[in-house]
């Protein structure tokens, strides 16, 4: 057994890299997971966006919002056909797919 690490020490095998591959899935309240998928991305981490559950309304799409998900380079995709000509659509095997490659889930 080694000595415990301390602060600034790395173990062995550890990431270099803090960067995380992160999936919001908003449930319930759309505006707010753009904005705190939006929000994740401050700390470097590549994140996705996936509506679900309703379509989301244009106004939304084109609100402050919407206008944060530009800034951060997040390109949402969506669950439901309705909104599968404005937004890429994702099969539940994409979906199931993209869970299993992130590494954190975030539903809002």
């Amino acid at each position: 057994m080694g000595a415990p690490e301390t602060k600034g020490e790395r173990s062995e095998g550890a990431s270099q890299s803090t960067t995380k591959s992160l999936l919001v899935l908003a449930r319930s309240d759309h505006a707010e997971a753009m904005r705190v998928a939006a929000g994740m991305t401050i700390f470097g981490h590549a994140v996705r966006l996936v509506f679900m559950t309703r379509p989301i309304g244009e106004e939304d799409l084109q609100g402050a919002h919407a206008e944060l998900l530009e800034l951060s380079g997040i390109t949402p995709e969506t669950t439901v056909r309705e909104m599968a000509g404005t937004l890429d659509w994702l099969s539940p095997r994409d979906l199931a797919e993209a869970i299993s490659v992130c590494d954190m889930v975030v539903t809002v």
